[in-house]
This record gives C-alpha cells, sequence and structure tokens, in this order.
C-alpha cells in the first residue's frame, strides 16, 4: 500500500515538473529522479514521504536552482 501511495505522489510531482518547465513526461521524469529531492523521497526516515506534493515540488525546484 505504501509503495502505490509514494507512486501516485512522484507521479503528480513530475505531472508538476512537466507543467512548470513545459517539458516532456520523460524529461521531468528524467530530472526528477535524478534529484536529491527524489532521493529523500525514498528514504522514510527523511519524513519528507509526510509533506504535500506541493511543497515537495518546491523543494525540487530550489534543488534546481541551487
Amino acid at each position: 500500500m505504501r509503495d502505490q501511495v509514494l507512486w501516485r505522489k512522484t507521479a503528480r510531482i513530475i505531472e508538476m515538473i512537466r507543467d512548470r518547465l513545459d517539458i516532456s513526461a520523460e524529461k521531468a521524469m528524467d530530472l526528477f529522479y535524478r534529484s536529491r529531492t527524489f532521493e529523500l523521497l525514498n528514504n522514510p526516515d527523511s519524513g519528507l514521504q509526510l509533506l504535500s506534493d506541493q511543497y515537495i515540488f518546491e523543494d525540487f525546484c530550489r534543488e534546481m536552482q541551487a
């Protein structure tokens, strides 16, 4: 169950990236899957899984600006 919830959360964040950057879903997936944000999202100890999609998306954006 937890994996399905995380998979859906990841899909929604990738969709947000795609829409914001006006890029293909494949490019958005590539950017997100290579990010530190995605790494933290997949680590239950980070607590990121408990935060909103919007917060995680904004965290990803901050990471990309750095």
